[in-house]
């Protein structure tokens, strides 16, 4: 089966970059699902470069906004999401262009990414879910030690940049309650705004 690297959600335009991520979240819709309302996301390969992608965005009509976020981190494929941001904002200036991640890359590349980015994405969502260690260790099970602090440093990295960023968290999960007022609190200290998102059992 071809390689689905552009899928619609609710109206709005996705782009699903790779499979590779450095967490395995307990909550994940790939732990269940195959599929996104019938879009397969699991890649047969990790080999798709942004003409690939940008092939696929132009069969949509990328007028509103356009989210990199599908079953995987995409900012483990970096030059392909600054090639195809840099692509949208020169076609479709108009249209704001969203990345979900984790917030491990700067771990990843062993630098600050962020400011690689400034002008090319308009928002960052960062996976905060948690209040502390051990409650993020327990939902997101990252694959190296230092990623909850990572993340807080990923958020505090855009927000020095000026770079809208929203610290998320998953509430509810199988009967689990975070400190909701804390992580609020650990958001907005590292200038990020703040949303919950309730678990969704089939993730939308």
């Amino acid at each position: 089966m071809a390689n689905i690297l552009v899928y619609l959600l609710d109206g709005k335009i996705y782009i699903n970059l790779t499979n590779r991520c450095t967490n395995d979240c307990i909550f994940c819709l790939r732990k269940d699902k195959d599929d996104v309302k019938g879009q397969e996301l699991w890649l047969d390969n990790e080999d798709s470069t942004a003409a690939d992608v940008i092939k696929q965005l132009n069969t949509f009509n990328p007028s509103k906004e356009v989210i990199f976020c599908g079953y995987g981190e995409p900012m483990l494929k970096l030059d392909v999401l600054k090639e195809v941001a840099k692509y949208i904002k020169d076609k479709y200036p108009e249209t704001k262009i969203r990345v979900n991640t984790n917030g491990h890359a700067n771990f990843v590349y062993k630098r600050n990414v962020v400011p690689e980015l400034k002008g090319l994405i308009d928002e960052f969502s960062v996976s905060l879910n948690g209040s502390t260690l051990e409650e993020y260790n327990e939902l997101s099970q990252p694959k190296f030690d230092e990623a909850y602090e990572e993340v807080k440093k990923f958020i505090k990295a855009c927000s020095n940049e000026s770079i809208s960023v929203v610290a998320s968290v998953v509430e509810g999960y199988k009967g689990r309650h975070l400190n909701l007022e804390k992580c609020k609190e650990i958001a907005y200290s590292l200038g990020a705004k703040f949303r919950v998102r309730e678990w969704i059992k089939n993730g939308y």
